[in-house]
Order: structure tokens, then sequence, then C-alpha cells
């Protein structure tokens, strides 16, 4: 689905602020997890990835690992390529369909509400891990540092900053009452030096500039 322009101004926003952060992000994050939804998940859950433009996905794992024992309970594999605004959307399948906005690939990402984790691989490493929920003594938790707080039924947890990874979900990651699938929300609550939002407007010119030559 074609993606909105608010979401590519967002993105060079905070593409912006992590150009002059010292602690960008070299590989592909998870930048967004939808798993629990009133009612049924079925068809609403979704996992957000944000990754580098034209990157391949071809190959990358997406495991749930269960905080009950630590084993393996789902395994998603991607593919297709990093959009322009580096954001991609696995929308969760219904009836081979999905009601998630901004899809840009359907699976079964239907993960369990927690404590549990979800891993970003490929064949020889983990790229990217985030736990979310309240682990118990004897849980495992198969994510990076503390874990992301546990959300309520229509919440979504989210990177805080696409663009930084601190090693800590329970830093990185803020509950959003409302999911937003192919849109990046931290911009509005980061202060940005004046240096990033000049960056962010001339890149958003030369956006908009092509879309007007595309007609995309």
């Amino acid at each position: 689905m074609k993606k909105c322009i608010e979401r590519r101004i967002a993105l060079l926003l905070t593409g912006g602020l992590g150009l002059i952060s010292s602690a960008a992000v070299a590989s592909p994050v998870i930048s967004e997890l939808f798993y629990d939804a009133p009612g049924s998940d079925a068809g609403l859950a979704f996992v957000e990835l944000f990754g580098t433009p034209g990157d391949s996905l071809d190959g990358l794992l997406l495991e749930g690992i269960n905080g009950s024992g630590g084993t393996v309970y789902k395994t998603i594999g991607l593919g297709g390529v990093f959009p322009l605004d580096g954001v991609f959307v696995i929308g969760d399948e219904s009836g081979g369909s999905t009601q998630v906005a901004n899809a840009d690939l359907i699976a079964d990402v239907d993960f369990q509400n927690g404590p549990d984790s979800v891993v970003l691989r490929d064949a020889a490493a983990v790229l990217d891990a985030v736990a979310y929920g309240n682990f118990g003594v004897g849980d495992v938790s198969a994510g990076e540092g503390s874990a992301a707080p546990a959300a309520l039924a229509g919440s979504s947890i989210a990177r805080f900053n696409p663009w930084l990874d601190t090693g800590d979900n329970g830093a990185d990651f803020v509950l959003l009452a409302t999911p937003t699938p192919g849109v990046v929300p931290s911009v509005s609550a980061v202060p940005l030096p004046a240096s990033a939002v000049l960056f962010a407007s001339g890149l958003l010119s030369l956006l908009v500039s092509r879309r007007g030559l595309t007609g995309a």
C-alpha cells in the first residue's frame, strides 16, 4: 500500500536526529509491536521494522519466544525490501488478508501477550530482540536489557526513536495508546536541534520534487 506523506515527514525528522547521534542503528530493528487488540487479534496484530531503504529482508526471520521456558513457538520468514521511508509493516493474516494499514507483507504475526519476546534474526545472528511484559522469577527473556512495558489491549509498544538502539528495551520502547503501523510518532516528543530540522527540510523538498516528477 502507498504510505502517506506524513509518515515520510516524521521519518525524515527522526532521521535528522539520528544522524547527529553517536548511537545510530546499523541493523534493521523492531520499531513497533502490536500484539493485543481488543477482542480477537486476528488480522489486527502487526510488527513494524525500521531499516535502510532498499535493503532486502529475504532470509530474515521473526521468532516468538515463550517467556515460560524460552522455547520458540512461532517462526515467520520475511521477504521484500525496505521502502524509501525505511518502514516495513508485517500485518497479521486473517482469511488471506489483513486489516493493518500500510502493510507491506501479510503473515501470521499474532504473537502471545506475554511476558514473551520477539526476535529478528538472519541465519547467522540475532539482529534485534524485544522482550515485553512483566517477567517473573523463572521466566525467560530473550530481549535486550530490561523488558519493554506490558501493553494493555488496544495499545502497542514502539521504539521511542527508530534511529537509536541503546540495548535496553525498557529505555527504548514506550506505550502508544493508539497503534501507528507505518508511522514513526516519536518526533513530536523529541526536541530537535535546528540542524536536524534544516536537514529534514532539505530532504523533504527533494522527496516532494521527486513525487511531482514521478506522479507517485
